[in-house]
């Protein structure tokens, strides 16, 4: 009877052998990925810190009089009266400031609507239809998207003054109604979810093209749309440039502009800082909900299994 000698495990180039108890030795594979998650993490921590600390900035100094705005620690708690400054921003000369958040609202809440929906049924088209000039067409909307907004605001006023529409709601909402970055991504988003036989089997079954557009194209591109929408309604929300070449008069101001105007004349009204302040406090309020209680749609898988390979 021969002996054999046992044979050697091969072992790959790089790769530290794990000891008795299991445990890889210092220097091993697991010991460089938990160095790297711990940098990652540090990072992220370092990312988040920075973005959240002006955030955490506003939360303070919302709760500050004017004296203690300039005269405390601007990171930290000095006598909060937070419920006192809201009541006087929401008063303050015969409650504007709540006629500037229902402009607001009423410029990014419909302007961002109407841009998502336009923009949907605009990608749909261009993504599912064979017609001539779509290339083309596509190609303008993508040169849209490159055209900064501020450029366009001058052309705009002058467009609007000669058809009688400045210094009205229409200046501001009809622009917030056309989003390129929307149809850009509807387009793509609808090539690449919507299958072809899903769409054909709709047809076979009788169904008209709204009502495949309503009823299947719609609820599949629901993660876009709702992309789409939280960036048109920050972004109307936000804005400051249209408005301030479009209007003049003050009722119709939105949030952004109206705080602009406070901060404007608070070296000769002091208080006005303390307002400014709280305004702003009370003006990232519905962008935190809108954003909360949009990201549930943010799903992905929505066709799958909808067609059969």
């Amino acid at each position: 009877m021969s002996l054999q000698t046992p044979a050697r495990a091969v072992r790959p180039r790089g790769v530290t052998p794990a000891s008795d108890d299991g445990t890889t030795p210092r220097g091993g594979i697991s010991g460089v990925t938990t160095r790297s998650r711990i940098l990652v993490t540090g990072l992220l921590v370092a990312a988040a810190g920075y973005f959240l600390l002006p955030v955490y900035w506003l939360v303070v100094a919302s709760t500050k009089s004017t004296g203690e705005l300039f005269g405390s620690f601007g990171l930290w708690f000095s006598q909060p009266q937070l419920l006192s400054n809201l009541r006087q921003v929401v008063t303050y000369d015969d409650a504007i400031y709540l006629r500037w958040a229902a402009n607001s609202l009423l410029y990014a809440g419909v302007g961002a609507g109407v841009a998502t929906l336009l923009a949907a049924m605009s990608g749909y088209a261009l993504a599912k239809f064979s017609f001539a000039g779509r290339d083309t067409i596509f190609n303008v909307v993508l040169g849209g998207v490159l055209i900064p907004a501020t450029a366009l605001a001058l052309p705009m006023y002058l467009l609007f003054s000669k058809a009688g529409l400045a210094n009205t709601y229409w200046a501001v909402l009809l622009p917030s109604f056309v989003s390129p970055f929307g149809v850009y991504l509807c387009r793509i988003y609808a090539a690449a979810s919507l299958p072809d036989e899903l769409l054909e089997a709709a047809r076979i079954d009788g169904a008209g093209e709204f009502r495949i557009f309503r009823v299947v194209a719609l609820r599949i591109m629901t993660p876009a749309l709702v992309t789409i929408f939280l960036f048109q309604f920050v972004g109307i929300w936000n804005n400051y440039f249209l408005p301030l070449v479009m209007l003049s008069d003050s009722k119709l101001y939105p949030i952004t502009l109206g705080l602009t105007s406070w901060q404007s004349f608070a070296d000769r009204q002091p208080q006005l800082y303390q307002l400014t302040v709280g305004g702003a406090f009370v003006s990232v309020v519905p962008l935190m909900i809108a954003m909360v209680a949009l990201q549930r749609f943010w799903r992905s898988g929505l066709t799958e299994g909808s067609v059969k390979g």
